[in-house]
């Protein structure tokens, strides 16, 4: 067999069902090998929605999402995904061709030193230049990118490796492995305790980490045993039901929501999971005045505004079990207090007027109804992310994906695809703004060539919303952040989609209702009033 039959065949041992991919010349010898295999080929449009779909596969699943580029320009445009996973602590297994060995040596057509452009945004990467070291090298690849804390791993296959014969019965994919994820050391459980049980007024900070772990209720059954707010990341979102009395929604925003004006009357923060890319502790911690007992897999990262009082390492789910059997609950009156803080904030959005066009509260107040708990909400990046990740309610974890380490804009209607794909029977719902649609807007070729009726809101403004709201605060003004826009309803059925166009404050509920019986895809333009950004602002600094 040929040296991608025996790569081919590893992948099949790390239970892959899909590869993200663009064909190209060097990975000729992988393509055909994929074909004759057990696993399906996803064609993309371009490289960096293969990357954004496994990405999303990889976060929603636990297990490694794989993406397959040829070399050159193929693996320059893989990247803003790859870095995207790396940052957003996202399991994802990047493959790249690349020139034959023959010919690396020298200035060579599309050659580049793939391997350094990949080094520092993905937690290991190898150039597999014999064909005998394939089955450790895709066993190491996945072992590594799947291991806490989770990340991108690039394999490099040149193609001359790829098409040389190698001996089946001798070299064969190797048993697949994890880690067992260790118990925490019962020194610190008693240091933790101890700190926690003196506190007055604690708070739970619930981050990306425990939906890694797949430790929610863990902490729902931590928290709710001892009557602890929980406050979320935008990435942690759903860890405890926002229906739940003692869920503060998310801190996120650089501004001083509700939440973290519970936050900071906090004297021991409890934070779960929860990773720096996400929220900076100098935002929630400005006066490093907070007792912090760290839960986690993995040591704190160093910050002068996160210096921890006690680290438990280990077994997240695990960790809280000990932690809840030694303590005693607190009194109601802060967790109640806590949330009524939230919700006070809240209501006065929530319950104003319809407008048109649409403020941000009525479209995730719509939104939420059309939807059931389950459903997969995949949010791109812009003004409409920080709205749908302050106030979008979540019952489950891993419903609303936000992007919020390296936050790279267009991932959300490949990420959509990659969540229909992974979960047929619940319905996957993208929201970007017009801004973020059209940087992967082809990919809607791809969601109705494989028949995956997901539905794209986009939350139209003709601008590039985030960057105008700050502009204004720092300067004033805006500049350079107006464009155009296709009739998005013409553009959608040019590729047999169907379009939904809301053309006033009561359409949107139907025509939800409507575009989530489609059969194929469908995109809902819907027009947004961002002036509503800077009235938020005004609020929140009156507070």
């Amino acid at each position: 067999m040929r040296a991608a039959d025996l790569l081919v065949r590893c992948l099949e041992n790390e239970g892959v069902r899909f590869v993200f991919a663009l064909p190209g010349e060097e990975t000729l010898q992988i393509v055909d090998s994929l074909g004759s295999s057990s696993i399906r080929i996803i064609e993309t449009r371009h490289e960096q929605g293969a990357a954004f779909m496994a990405d999303v596969y990889g976060r929603l699943s636990g297990q490694a999402g794989v993406c397959l580029s040829t070399l050159g320009p193929g693996a320059t445009n893989l990247l803003t995904g790859v870095v995207d996973a790396f940052l957003d602590r996202a399991p994802l297994v990047a493959i790249t061709g690349q020139a034959s060995t023959t010919r690396r040596h020298k200035e060579s057509h599309q050659y580049i030193d793939v391997m350094s452009l990949f080094k520092p945004v993905t937690k290991w990467n190898t150039s597999v230049v014999r064909p005998q070291v394939i089955p450790e090298s895709i066993r190491k690849a996945f072992k590594v990118a799947q291991t806490e804390k989770p990340g991108a791993t690039h394999i490099e296959v040149p193609e001359d490796v790829a098409e040389e014969p190698i001996e089946a019965d001798r070299y064969v994919p190797l048993r697949v492995q994890a880690p067992v994820r260790p118990e925490p050391a019962p020194i610190q459980v008693d240091r933790a305790v101890s700190v926690i049980q003196r506190a007055r007024r604690p708070v739970i900070l619930a981050g990306n980490g425990v939906i890694r772990g797949r430790a929610h209720q863990a902490v729902r059954n931590f928290a709710r045993r001892l009557h602890i707010p929980v406050v979320h990341t935008f990435m942690g979102k759903g860890v405890m039901p926002d229906s739940d009395p003692l869920s503060l929604y998310t801190i996120g925003l650089p501004l001083p929501d509700y939440s973290v004006r519970v936050v900071e009357r906090a004297d021991v923060v409890i934070t779960v999971g929860y990773d720096f890319v996400e929220y900076a502790p100098c935002l929630w911690n400005p006066q490093r005045d907070k007792a912090i007992v760290h839960v986690d897999a993995s040591p704190a990262e160093v910050d002068e505004h996160y210096i921890v009082d006690v680290g438990v390492l280990g077994d997240i789910h695990l960790s809280l079990d000990l932690l809840g059997a030694r303590l005693s609950p607190f009194d109601v009156t802060w967790a109640e207090e806590s949330r009524r803080t939230v919700l006070d904030g809240f209501r006065a959005e929530w319950n104003a007027a319809p407008t048109w066009p649409l403020r941000p509260q009525q479209l995730i107040r719509d939104l939420r109804a059309a939807l059931n708990d389950d459903d997969l909400v995949i949010c791109d990046v812009g003004a409409h992310k920080l709205w749908m990740a302050r106030m979008f309610p979540c019952e489950m974890p891993n419903t609303c994906i936000i992007s919020n380490g390296f936050a790279a804009m267009g991932i959300a209607v490949p990420g959509a695809i990659a969540a229909k794909l992974l979960y047929p029977y619940r319905r996957a719902i993208a929201v970007t703004g017009d801004g973020g649609f059209l940087m992967n807007s082809q990919e809607l070729e791809t969601a109705v060539r494989l028949q995956t009726p997901i539905v794209i809101v986009v939350w139209r403004d003709d601008g590039y919303g985030v960057i105008r709201w700050k502009q204004m605060l720092r300067f004033g003004r805006a500049i350079s952040v107006d464009f155009g826009n296709p009739d998005l309803v013409r553009y959608a059925e040019s590729f047999g989609a169907k379009g939904f166009r809301v053309a006033g404050p009561a359409d949107l509920a139907p025509v939800l209702r409507e575009a989530l019986q489609c059969q194929v895809p469908a995109i809902i333009d819907c027009p947004v009033d961002y002036t509503e950004n800077l009235r938020l602002t005004e609020r929140l600094r009156a507070v």
